[in-house]
């Protein structure tokens, strides 16, 4: 429980890479704050669900972009193991919770049941980066970092299921797990956009925090 709440351990934040707008550049201004009741709470709920995380320092950025309340995931748990998360930059608490439920109950147990293996590591395109909606001049979720975009799933008996390659071209197994993820997801995000929104999620799945129940 120390280590839970260990809360402003000073380090970079990790940016998005792969065609994503450049980052923002070091941050412009940095907060150590005591964590509000709202925020203890959620750490120790997070804490609770066996996730492997640190928590980080409130960051402003400028320009809108800024990443407050937010901890740094290493790993999550399932039911019966842990698994890695890949290229992870820092999230809200909130989204890393309900990222935490979604893959212990949305993916791991959706793997076992229907592609007969446990989930080893989810494989991301990162969460915080200072940009735009594609297309707009509004600033994107991960901007405020309360959005993660997902591009595949690895199971322990090495099998590789990734949204760009298997959503249309995978089996029949592989094509049912990716929907079952996706509307598992849709129970515990506010906005879950994926390939059949448009062609600029055609290769991950946008997890968000926000919104309004939009499911695409």
């Amino acid at each position: 429980m120390a280590s839970l709440l260990a809360l402003f351990a000073l380090g970079g934040c990790n940016l998005l890479p792969e065609g994503r707008e450049a980052p923002a550049p070091r941050a412009t201004a940095e907060r150590m704050v005591a964590p509000s009741p709202a925020a203890r709470q959620c750490l120790s709920a997070l804490g609770g669900t066996g996730a492997r995380f640190s928590a980080q320092p409130d960051r402003y950025y400028g320009a809108g972009c800024s990443t407050l309340g937010a901890v740094k995931v290493e790993r999550l748990r399932g039911d019966g193991s842990e698994f890695a998360l890949s290229n992870m930059g820092p999230v809200t608490c909130p989204t890393a919770s309900a990222l935490a439920g979604w893959a212990r109950y949305g993916v791991d147990r959706a793997a076992r049941q229907i592609l007969g293996s446990p989930l080893e590591r989810i494989e991301t395109m990162g969460s915080y980066a200072c940009r735009n909606v594609s297309g707009s001049s509004r600033r994107s979720a991960h901007a405020t970092a309360e959005a993660v975009d997902v591009a595949a799933f690895v199971l322990t008996d090495g099998r590789r299921v990734s949204v760009a390659g298997d959503w249309r071209g995978g089996n029949s197994k592989e094509r049912e797990f990716l929907r079952t993820v996706q509307q598992s997801a849709c129970k515990r995000f506010g906005t879950v956009l994926g390939p059949e929104y448009n062609a600029a999620h055609a290769d991950h799945f946008h997890l968000e925090a926000g919104g309004r129940g939009f499911c695409r």
